[in-house]
């Protein structure tokens, strides 16, 4: 076999029987076992590059959890074994003191597990994918999680606060103080452990969209704040509530350590510092209240993103324009976007998701392009809405 060249430069193969090597027409040429320079190659498709624009504009993000809430089931995985390991040891502590104040934190650290263990089935439950019966998923979840951490932490405080009242009113009960003083330094160092392995990091910094990463929330013109998990957030309000009270006792079993007398502290400590755990998650429960009711997040105003569309070139009005929250970080809008006849709808529509996606840190846009009327002005459906 011999390769030989062609005129043009492309490479061909002929096969030479040695019988006839030399013979004037012993020579048997095949054809090419490449393609000639007469037949040119099929040019390959190129692959077509879709727009960068609103739901095109970043990859889907992928399924499961992200890295924000691998760290917040960590969190919570540890705090939640903290909390039965610390927990046991008050239900002992506080039926050998019988201290009502100390089987009250140990209620409290009860319903603290229980919310733990339901935030992380939340958290779970929100990595699912959206379907066409769900079809912003289960990312809402993570909000019905808080909301049963503080409704339980607000049941149980109740049957706690009738208790204390019992207790002052009826004084035929007798307090151990030195098993009181012990678990009660014990507790507040289990709550101190908790809070410290539930506190969040601090402010981070993002100017994209991120989608199921869940965006930071934007206060005014600066840079976004992120606050974090929601679950995670609910348990560290938990908690602190739970350390405050977890004081309250300290300094109760301490003074009924010197003063016997003084037993009634127990059942006080109870109640005072039971109202300030309620009060710790009130803004927790408004904050998910604020969701469920589908409320225009706090930190993103409706008129900074009025602004913000009116300022792409070829806008002229906006109307239709709707701003709420799956989670406290899971920021959608929708607008209808009124453009002048000139403009080009698919340029508007690009400028305006991404400064939505940019400015604000939405994790979903939705926008409606068409062209500007006139009756649009007198049209009761495209005027802005009231304020509350």
């Amino acid at each position: 076999m011999e390769p030989s060249s062609t005129t043009g430069g492309s490479e061909t193969t002929r096969l030479v029987s040695p019988r006839d090597r030399g013979g004037a027409g012993g020579g048997l040429r095949l054809k090419s076992l490449f393609t000639e320079p007469s037949e040119p190659l099929p040019e390959e498709p190129k692959p077509v590059e879709m727009p960068r624009h609103h739901c095109h504009r970043d990859p889907l993000p992928p399924l499961g959890l992200t890295p924000e809430r691998l760290q917040a089931r960590r969190q919570l995985y540890a705090a939640c074994a903290v909390c039965v390991v610390f927990m046991t040891g008050e239900v002992v502590g506080g039926y050998l003191a019988h201290s009502l104040a100390i089987m009250t934190d140990a209620v409290h650290l009860l319903a603290d597990v229980g919310s733990m263990m339901g935030s992380l089935f939340s958290l779970w439950l929100s990595t699912r994918p959206a379907t066409r019966t769900m079809t912003f998923g289960w990312h809402r979840s993570e909000t019905l999680g808080a909301l049963a951490s503080v409704v339980s932490l607000w049941m149980v405080t109740g049957v706690l606060l009738y208790l204390a009242f019992i207790r002052l009113l009826h004084s035929d009960y007798h307090i151990e103080a030195e098993p009181m003083l012990l678990t009660a330094s014990i507790a507040v160092c289990a709550n101190m452990i908790m809070a410290f392995v539930l506190h969040q990091a601090g402010p981070s910094h993002s100017h994209r969209s991120r989608g199921a990463e869940y965006a930071p929330l934007e206060e005014g013109p600066g840079d976004p704040l992120s606050l974090g998990n929601t679950s995670v957030r609910a348990a560290f309000v938990h908690v602190l509530g739970d350390l405050v009270q977890s004081l309250g006792v300290l300094a109760a079993s301490v003074l009924i350590y010197f003063k016997p007398q003084y037993k009634a502290a127990d059942p006080i400590s109870t109640f005072l510092f039971s109202i300030c755990a309620l009060g710790s998650t009130a803004p927790t429960l408004r904050d998910v209240l604020h969701i469920l009711m589908e409320g225009t997040p706090s930190s993103v105003g409706f008129e900074p993103v009025r602004d913000t569309l009116l300022s792409v070139p070829g806008v002229r009005a906006t109307h239709e324009l709707h701003l709420w929250a799956l989670t406290l970080t899971y920021h959608v809008a929708s607008a209808h976007l009124a453009i002048d006849s000139s403009a080009d709808p698919e340029a508007v529509l690009a400028e305006a998701s991404s400064r939505l996606y940019s400015r604000f840190g939405f994790s979903s846009c939705t926008l409606q392009v068409e062209r500007y009327r006139s009756e649009m002005a007198r049209c009761p459906r495209c005027q802005e809405p009231p304020q509350a």
